[in-house]
């Protein structure tokens, strides 16, 4: 990850705007950097973790027309953690309707960890609308990759983080601390889901960067975001991210032959 020393000057939008593409759901975007730029599409993580002003950081404002959106449920987007007609085809399906409603022919798409599953979801759907894919810390939500993260792997390089975010569910139930964590998000004590919201937004905040950020922790005790994370996030994973098979992605990697991609991935990309 780069350092925010490292990226672009900051910059603000010119432009922002709300778009229903359901009728319950209305997603926010914005556009900045140059008009007349190449559009990039900026796919944010989680998923639920919604865009963030550094986002726009990543590229070059005089050459690129940035578009930031966050997905369904996420960041400023409404209603709030809404776990209903929540799945990866909306998003898609959203893209696709951002992408039409500002007019552009193709686009780059850019995305990291959950952006880059997004974004390649997106891509394989519709290839004749994409000009290259950036991904980053990529992240394809297979079975194992889940538990490497959120059950067994991650907790033996991260052991003291790993203890608070496991002790959080009772012994019993920590045989699958997704569904355990599931229960909780999705369950009727108000109290239960938020307590357990912030655990889990803890655990992440703390291990997927190479050095804490603070910024990030403090982040994740915030009750609406740590909500939109942990919820949308664990209904994903519960699901399957919606594919019919695990391998969906690499399946259909075949239809962007004919699209330039750059994969980066870091070194102690845990």
């Amino acid at each position: 990850m780069a350092d925010k020393n490292d990226l672009f000057p900051e910059i603000e939008p010119y432009d922002t705007g709300m778009l229903k593409v359901s009728d319950l759901h209305s997603i926010y975007y914005e556009e900045s950097g140059n008009k007349n730029g190449n559009p990039v599409v900026f796919i944010h993580g989680g998923p639920g973790g919604g865009t963030s002003p550094r986002d726009r950081r990543f590229f070059d404002p005089e050459a690129y027309r940035i578009i930031l959106f966050d997905q369904r449920g996420a960041g400023q987007s409404l209603p709030a953690y809404e776990l209903r007609e929540n799945t990866t085809w909306d998003l898609v399906a959203d893209i696709e309707k951002l992408r039409e409603h500002l007019k552009i022919d193709k686009w780059v798409v850019f995305g990291g960890s959950w952006g880059s599953t997004l974004g390649l979801a997106y891509s394989e759907t519709h290839p004749d609308k994409v000009k290259a894919i950036i991904l980053r810390g990529i992240f394809t939500c297979r079975r194992r990759e889940l538990l490497w993260f959120y059950q067994d792997g991650c907790s033996l390089i991260y052991p003291d983080k790993f203890e608070a975010y496991r002790d959080h569910i009772p012994e019993v139930e920590r045989g699958d601390l997704i569904s355990a964590y599931y229960r909780r998000l999705t369950g009727d004590d108000e109290d239960a889901r938020l307590s357990a919201a912030q655990a889990w937004s803890t655990w992440e905040m703390t291990t997927s960067r190479m050095f804490v950020d603070e910024e990030l922790v403090k982040k994740a005790e915030k009750d609406t975001w740590c909500l939109q994370f942990a919820r949308i996030e664990c209904h994903y994973f519960v699901n399957g991210i919606f594919m019919k098979t695990e391998s969906q992605l690499l399946d259909d990697a075949d239809k962007l032959s004919n699209i330039p991609v750059t994969i980066i991935q870091g070194r102690y990309d845990v």
